[in-house]
Parts: C-alpha cells; sequence; structure tokens
C-alpha cells in the first residue's frame, strides 16, 4: 500500500520561478465560482430577508473565501505531487508541482500566503461580528491544508464531497449571511444545502475521471473505494438533491425560490447522462465546466425566486 506522506522529489536543478500566469493556473480559475456563488448567495439572503447590506463586509468576505480555496487548491498541487496522485498519466489540467513547473516548496509557501491574507481580511470581520469569525475560520484555515495533507488527508479518506458540502455549502452561506445580517436563520443552512450539493457534483465528477489514478496512488475516494457505478450514482443523487431539498422553501412562503431553480434540471439530466455515458476521460474535464456552470445557473435561478416572493 501506498505511504500517505509526501515522497521526497529527485534531485535536480530548481524550476524557474513562476508568472502570475502560472500562479493563476495552480489556483484552478474554474472552481472559484464554487467559492465565490455561496458567499453572494448568503449575502443576498442578508438583503432580502434583513433588508442589510454592506460593499466592505462583502468584499472583506469574498476575498477571505476565495484566498482560502487558492491556499486549497496550491497545498492539493504540492501534496498530490508528492504522494504520486498526480502524474504524467492525469486526465485532468496538468498541475504545476507534478510537471515540474513549480517547486513543492514555493507552491506550499504560496498556500501560506495566502491562508495569511485570508486571516488579514478577516480581521475587521472578528471586530465586528465577534467569536463566531474565529469558530468559522479556524477549521477553515486547517482544512484548507488538511483536505489533501495532515496525519489525516480527508481526500484521502473518502471525505472530500462531504468536506465540499460543509464549507462551501453550510459554513459558507449560513456564514456570509451571518456576517452581513449579524444573526443567523434556517434559510441561511437550506440554502447552504443546496448549494454545497451541486459544489460536490465538481469533486465527484474528478474523482469518478481520476478513478484508475487515484486507486494506483492510495488515494481512497469515493469513486476508488467503492467502484465507477457508485461514483456514477452519487453524482446523480448529488445533482437531484437540491432540488428535493428545496422543497422547503415553499413551506417558508417561497415557493418561487423551489420553484424556478428546477429550470436548470434538463442541465443537470444532461450532466448525468454524460457521465453515465462515457467512461472516465479527459471528456470529464468538460463535464467540470458545465458542473461550474450548472451551480451558477441554479444559484441565480434561486436568487430570483427569493426576490420573487420576497
Amino acid at each position: 500500500m501506498s505511504s500517505s506522506h509526501p515522497t521526497k522529489p529527485a534531485a535536480g536543478p530548481a524550476p524557474p520561478a513562476p508568472g502570475w500566469q502560472l500562479w493563476w493556473q495552480a489556483s484552478r480559475p474554474r472552481t472559484l465560482v464554487a467559492g465565490a456563488v455561496p458567499v453572494l448567495t448568503g449575502t443576498w439572503l442578508a438583503w432580502r430577508l434583513d433588508q442589510v447590506f454592506s460593499p466592505l463586509l462583502l468584499a472583506l468576505t469574498l476575498g477571505s473565501c476565495l484566498a482560502i480555496q487558492m491556499a486549497t487548491n496550491f497545498f492539493n498541487d504540492a501534496i498530490d505531487a508528492g504522494k504520486g496522485a498526480d502524474t504524467e498519466r492525469r486526465l485532468g489540467p496538468a498541475r504545476l508541482t507534478a510537471g515540474g513547473l513549480v517547486s513543492s516548496r514555493a507552491m506550499l509557501t504560496a498556500g501560506v500566503l495566502m491562508l495569511v491574507v485570508a486571516t488579514l481580511l478577516a480581521l475587521p470581520l472578528l471586530w465586528w461580528r465577534g467569536w463566531p469569525i474565529v469558530a468559522i475560520g479556524l477549521p477553515s484555515l486547517w482544512f484548507s491544508y488538511g483536505y489533501t495533507g495532515g496525519p489525516w488527508p480527508l481526500a484521502y479518506r473518502g471525505l472530500g464531497e462531504l468536506f465540499v458540502i460543509l464549507f462551501f455549502g453550510l459554513v459558507a452561506v449560513a456564514g456570509s449571511q451571518f456576517v452581513m445580517s449579524g444573526h443567523w436563520s434556517v434559510e441561511g443552512p437550506v440554502a447552504g444545502l443546496q448549494l454545497g450539493f451541486l459544489s460536490a457534483v465538481l469533486i465527484a465528477i474528478n474523482n469518478l475521471r481520476d478513478i484508475d489514478e487515484d486507486r494506483a496512488s492510495g488515494k481512497r475516494t469515493l469513486a476508488a473505494r467503492h467502484g465507477p457505478a457508485f461514483g456514477r450514482a452519487l453524482i446523480g443523487a448529488l445533482l437531484l438533491a437540491p432540488a428535493l431539498t428545496g422543497l422547503w422553501w415553499i413551506t417558508a412562503g417561497h415557493p418561487a425560490a423551489a420553484l424556478l431553480p428546477l429550470l436548470i434540471l434538463p442541465l443537470s439530466l444532461g450532466l448525468w447522462r454524460g457521465v453515465l455515458r462515457h467512461p472516465p476521460g479527459t471528456i470529464y474535464n468538460r463535464f467540470l465546466g458545465l458542473s461550474a456552470l450548472h451551480l451558477l445557473g441554479f444559484a441565480l435561478l434561486w436568487g430570483i425566486g427569493l426576490t420573487w416572493t420576497t
């Protein structure tokens, strides 16, 4: 069985200093939608339900969340390369550390710097909103690294989808609403679950695409552990779950927030049909792009629906 500790890279000349284009590539800009949409959703909730909005609070919250996500991606790039989870056989977009374009040390340092940025941006939020910011922020900072690193990396234990549902769904949406309004409400976790499920679709598709490489490296994602059929069923369940969860909005007096997002179902079915018809391969990179568009479209329709009935 593969070791869970990073292997020491072979000696050789250090890669040249990367330009900003490489760092932008390492940040995985397509995935940043999953960090931005929940923050905007929580802010929208506060505006519609509590009639409060602060551009400064939005900028600080969004900047901090995106910095944490970029740090997560930087750590993932370096750690997966060290553990052999990213190789030249990778079906997804090339990773910079595995490709020798950025050293592991530089990538890890970039991750730490992004966490410093996230912390600095969150300090004013601590002044305004108090200890809940610490309760939200500290686990977020740790799991940015602990997603793929540390003594018990979540992604290597089949907990990647759960991590995304919790932190890119529940925490991000409810936390953003709290930052903006100063109080908690049940609407935040409900919307957070919906967006968390759709954000987890990106991870589930990524893990199904990389199933063979993950098995070879000992990365025990849910798809690697239970097989392609399970991985496809999981993607279907995650695509359907937001519609079922959304029925709650009818009971809360916001029926349009439940019904308008159903307009995205044709894209949901198209995504799942594509996953069912195609074996894991490079076409899954297209599915990842569509799933990010799906997340954005769902959130927009939900926001219009909430506005319609408030």
